[in-house]
C-alpha cells in the first residue's frame, strides 16, 4: 500500500517536470491551446485525480460517526 501512495505521489511530478521536454517537441493547437499548455493543463487533472486516490485509499482517513 506504502508503495502504491508512492506512486501516486510521484506521478504529477514526472508528468509535469519530467515529460515538459518531450511535450515541448510537439505543436499542435488542442482546444486551441498550444500542446505544451494543454499538456500542463492535463497535468493538473491528473494530479488532483493521484490526490483523490491517495485520500481514499489513506487508512488514517476514516470519519468517526
Amino acid at each position: 500500500m506504502n508503495f502504491l501512495k508512492v506512486t501516486l505521489t510521484l506521478i504529477p511530478f514526472i508528468w509535469t517536470i519530467g515529460m515538459i521536454p518531450l511535450a515541448n517537441r510537439v505543436t499542435p493547437f488542442i482546444f486551441g491551446l498550444p500542446f505544451l499548455a494543454f499538456w500542463l493543463v492535463a497535468g493538473v487533472f491528473v494530479a488532483f485525480f493521484c490526490i483523490q486516490c491517495i485520500y481514499r485509499i489513506d487508512s488514517k482517513n476514516v470519519r468517526n460517526l
